[in-house]
């Protein structure tokens, strides 16, 4: 068997797979990241570490560890984890792209080094999403932090570290961390790093898919893993979910329904565009183009708990029976910034046409459709990028709900492939933990495609009507957003 460990934005996952793609078993915990700030997101490092101990201890409660021949972690990322030479991080993980809080750092380096430079090399415009002005942030703004680090992780790279003892990071994580990496020679641009990383050591460069060593007694004792076994490097979960769904070939589009929406394409060769991200593949030597919304899933547990933690099935059926453009109602997502296709931290969320025939249907209705008319703006950048979308695979917890995924389609005018097994990144460890190990063929696919959505033209002409007021409302508001989040940010200063 081959284990495969994801820890997510608000769950953790461990799967044990035989070589042929069968589920053997499944683990899974919810956890909630911190927020502790208008515009910051963490997690606790150690959190994660103890998490995937426990979901191994569930696994090899009912399964013999002894059979495992392989294993593989990915996490949310980029992310930053400091620490110090033993691996103690100093302070909670600095999350991906929906934390914003780099905004100065990121004109700072766009100053020193050039922006365009910087697009140049790494593919794409420095973001919330870029690892470099976070670092900078913790240089900043916590000095005794950063003068008391010796490493520097993501939280896949600092658990292979905590499973092996090796400091590594792989070719596509490094490649989110802008501008550190140079995406068109598949290697570190020293000069950027060494500016920002300091004295800070820098980690070896593999590939997700190459074992980078073995668990240590260290490691087995704490994840009941066995000393020894093989561990790849792992990598973005993103990514990993990506290689789950058979994602691989040249136009090729995975859709991420999850806490955010995220998007990743494979190239046939190099392409960027200033409203996305260009970062190297999964498989050695190849490259992608991604995006990625601040909220989806979240906005709708938003919701949720908003209407008193009524049951999401029983949100969808009244959603289900609202008419298409939800009588009237705009939803813009913005609800913790945005990140595509605007990457805007103080861009907020917007309901415009409430009246007071309005329910609880037709606003959870009105937010699908709203994160549908965002993934519609994203996929026409991602085509004018310069390669078409040929294939659309859905994944994540956000495919069960049928509704979304019929509105996406509808809206977009696109076909959607839903893969048989949904389980999202970890499975793509686990498979990432076969190919490393040798144990099965570099090409590899355990996909296997189970419901096809296609879109139905009868709300055509409403939705046009609807995505082009959608893209004018925060062309419009957008001075009053920042007013509002600078109001929300004094508010909590003060308080």
């Amino acid at each position: 068997m081959f284990l495969g460990v994801d820890i997510g934005t608000g769950s953790s996952k461990a799967v044990l797979v035989d070589a042929s793609g069968r589920i053997v078993d499944t683990a899974t915990l919810s956890h909630e990241i911190s927020l502790p700030r208008p515009n910051w997101a963490e997690f606790d490092a150690l959190k994660a570490w103890s998490e995937l101990a426990s979901l191994c201890a569930e696994l090899f409660a009912r399964n013999d560890a002894s059979k495992v021949a392989g294993v593989c972690v990915s996490a949310m990322g980029p992310c930053l984890i400091v620490t110090d030479e033993s691996l103690t991080p100093l302070r909670p993980a600095i999350l991906y792209g929906i934390d914003s809080r780099a905004a100065d750092e990121i004109s700072e380096l766009n100053s020193l080094f050039g922006a365009d430079n910087i697009y140049a090399d790494c593919g794409k415009e420095l973001s919330s999403q870029a690892v470099g002005p976070k670092l900078r942030w913790v240089r900043n703004h916590e000095p005794e932090v950063f003068t008391r680090a010796r490493k520097w992780f993501s939280l896949s790279s600092w658990l292979a570290a905590k499973l092996t003892g090796q400091y590594v990071i792989d070719h596509h994580t490094a490649s989110q961390c802008d501008p550190l990496y140079n995406v068109k020679a598949n290697d570190w641009n020293p000069q950027w790093r060494d500016v920002i990383v300091e004295h800070l050591q820098t980690p070896r460069l593999v590939w997700p898919a190459e074992v980078v060593g073995t668990v240590t007694h260290g490691g087995c004792e704490k994840t009941g893993i066995p000393v020894g076994l093989p561990v790849c490097a792992g990598t973005v979960d993103a990514w990993a979910e990506a290689f789950s769904a058979g994602v691989r070939r040249p136009g090729d589009l995975m859709l991420m329904y999850g806490s955010t929406m995220f998007f990743v394409e494979v190239l046939g060769g190099f392409h960027a565009h200033e409203k996305l991200w260009t970062t190297a593949g999964i498989e050695a030597g190849t490259l992608s183009l991604a995006a990625g919304m601040s909220t989806s899933g979240s906005l709708t547990t938003w919701m949720q708990t908003l209407f008193g933690e009524v049951p999401f099935e029983t949100l969808v059926r009244e959603a289900a029976s609202v008419p298409p453009g939800a009588d009237g109602l705009v939803v813009l997502p913005y609800f913790a910034g945005e990140r595509t296709p605007v990457f805007d931290p103080d861009a907020r969320g917007l309901i415009l046409g409430l009246t007071l025939r309005h329910e609880r249907g037709h606003l959870f209705r009105a937010t699908y459709e709203g994160i549908g008319f965002g993934i519609r703006q994203i996929l026409a950048f991602l085509e004018e990028a310069g390669e078409p979308i040929q294939r659309i695979v859905a994944v994540g917890g956000g495919t069960q709900a049928s509704l979304w995924t019929q509105v996406v389609s509808d809206i977009t005018g696109r076909t959607q492939v839903i893969p048989a097994e949904t389980i999202g990144a970890s499975y793509g460890d686990a498979l990432l933990a076969a190919i490393g190990t040798g144990t099965v063929a570099p090409d590899t696919d355990w996909a296997v495609a189970s419901t096809v959505v296609e879109p139905s033209p009868a709300s055509a002409v409403l939705y046009q009507q609807l995505y082009d007021t959608y893209c004018e409302l925060y062309r419009d508001n957008r001075s009053h957003m920042h007013t509002l989040s600078k109001i929300q940010r004094t508010d909590h200063d003060d308080a």
